[in-house]
């Protein structure tokens, strides 16, 4: 008999986890029941939501050489705490690894810029809040191509999509009957893709806010989650009807139709699906789950590859994923993972493929995500999509100018909002003659032109102002000529001038009247 093997070049990976000297210990991981990875990681740092007095906060790690310090975390370790309730939660931009956004249950988004060499003391006051959420945020996502774009879900089952750049929201997506449990960007982030407590699958499109698609996806009541993959397809984890764990992989106008559904186990915690572009690898991790399985999507049937499972001794509460940039390719590490213990320990997971050549294996590391952008707030809003820009591993990814750059917020002025229309009304003595002027509304100018187009409507203004006061006085001048022409010349000897001599003889009667006996 032949039995044969599918190739795949991600058979052998396997999951190594670091000493614990490069590890972090004392870590006080929040108790929030929220469904959330609570952890959050790029190049240069770690987030976690850790518990906090007096409101939410989170730890920022400083992950780059000079500053990277492993070990146990002290207590009064600085955090950064401006919100009013629990954090909920939190992810980095994908274009300046400086810069975080947080959501909480204070119904607010806050955006925070953190020093390359982390924090010295605790940060309260944020680069931009933003607030239009009337209940508890808790997901946030940043578009995967365009600057200052970043989405964020309500539990006023909203979803606000901002530009950060003005602290404003552009769009608001109304759609959804029930919270909602996930939400996704496309590849290129021309759609959303989202789960909800209604047990229903949507793809949405972000700039108008109407559903293309929508299917039923797992039957249980349980949290469902679902990820959009690089070649369109949809993977979804969630529970069946008698609360055993799924995970299912569908296609876009067929999403009804699952290609696969498969059942894992019965355990409850809700799985995250944590996915890898670049080689087309899902880890699912289960909240309070020992194990991380990994799975290979391929053209092929069954579609779905199981590879290996990492097994840990202790259960987990949240895990982060590190970007293909931080990762090492020098020992060809395809993922790093962090993963939060409930014993206090955020545990460094390594995921390797063996391989004897010290060269860099370009199989391995097909250029990746950087941290450039491909498009603006505004480009995007206009109706551009591009996918990601890429860049290569080759001798290690190289942090981007752009990726220096402090966070700049530009608020919009209160002059660019168009002007309510007014009208002057002049009228003659002798006939009744209207002249009506109305300033035309003009939509809001880019940023670019901003100044220039406010100074060309207020040097507009002025001049119609002084137009109207011109007609006004000539009219005043002619009225007054015309009272001279009608004077008497018994009128210069008047007691007061420019009053008529009926007044006068009507003023004198009344002052010789005697009174009445």
């Amino acid at each position: 008999m032949s039995f044969r093997v599918r190739a795949s070049k991600f058979r052998h990976v396997y999951g190594t986890s670091l000493k614990r000297d490069q590890c972090y210990d004392n870590v006080r991981v929040s108790k929030s029941s929220w469904d959330s990875t609570f952890c959050a990681v790029n190049p240069k740092f770690l987030a976690i939501i850790v518990e906090s007095a007096g409101g939410g906060a989170f730890i920022v790690l400083p992950l780059a050489k000079p500053w990277a310090k492993f070990g146990r975390i002290a207590p009064d370790h600085p955090l950064v705490g401006g919100h009013k309730g629990p954090v909920l939660d939190i992810a980095w931009c994908p274009h300046n690894d400086n810069i975080i956004a947080s959501a909480s249950e204070d119904c607010l988004v806050k955006i925070w810029q953190i020093p390359d060499f982390g924090l010295t003391r605790t940060l309260t006051e944020p680069v931009v809040e933003l607030a239009y959420h009337q209940r508890r945020v808790g997901l946030l996502a940043w578009h995967p191509s365009a600057l200052n774009v970043l989405l964020s879900a309500g539990g006023e089952n909203n979803v606000v999509i901002w530009n950060v750049g003005t602290g404003e929201p552009s769009i608001v997506i109304d759609c959804h009957p029930d919270t909602l449990y996930s939400v996704c960007w496309s590849w290129n982030g021309s759609h959303l893709l989202t789960s909800c407590k209604d047990k229903k699958l949507r793809i949405v499109n972000p700039r108008t806010g109407e559903v293309e698609e929508e299917a039923d996806g797992h039957e249980g009541n349980k949290t469902s989650k679902a990820i959009f993959l690089k070649n369109g397809l949809v993977f979804t984890t969630g529970f069946s009807k008698i609360s055993e764990r799924q995970y299912s992989l569908r296609a876009p106008k067929h999403l009804g139709e699952p290609i696969i559904m498969v059942e894992l186990d019965s355990s409850n915690g809700v799985m995250f699906p944590l996915y890898d572009p670049d080689t087309n690898l899902v880890y699912l991790c289960g909240k309070g789950d020992s194990v991380i399985r990994y799975f290979e999507i391929t053209p092929e049937a069954p579609f779905v590859h199981y590879i290996n499972t990492f097994q840990t001794s202790d259960p987990q509460r949240g895990i982060g994923i590190m970007p293909k940039r931080g990762c090492d390719v020098s020992s060809c590490e395809i993922a790093r993972f962090y993963r939060l213990n409930n014993s206090g320990l955020c545990q460094v997971i390594s995921m390797t493929v063996p391989r004897k050549s010290e060269l860099f294996q370009e199989d391995l590391y097909p250029d990746t995500p950087g941290d450039v952008p491909a498009l603006t707030f505004d480009e995007w809003h206009a109706g551009e999509d591009k996918p990601p820009t890429l860049i290569s591993l080759k001798g290690g990814a190289v942090p981007s100018s752009t990726n220096k750059q402090d966070l700049k917020v530009v608020k919009r002025n209160i002059l660019d909002k168009p002007k309510a229309s007014q009208n002057v009304e002049a009228t003659s003595h002798n006939g009744s003659t209207t002249e009506s002027t109305q300033p035309a509304v003009q939509p809001n100018p880019p940023p670019s032109s901003i100044s220039e187009k406010v100074l060309e409507g207020l040097q507009e203004e002025i001049r119609r102002l002084k137009a109207m006061l011109v007609r006004h006085e000539k009219r005043i001048r002619a009225l007054e000529s015309e009272m001279e022409t009608l004077k008497t010349p018994n009128d210069v000897a008047a007691p007061e001038e420019g009053i008529s001599e009926d007044v006068t003889e009507s003023r004198d009667k009344e002052e010789n009247k005697e009174p009445v006996a």
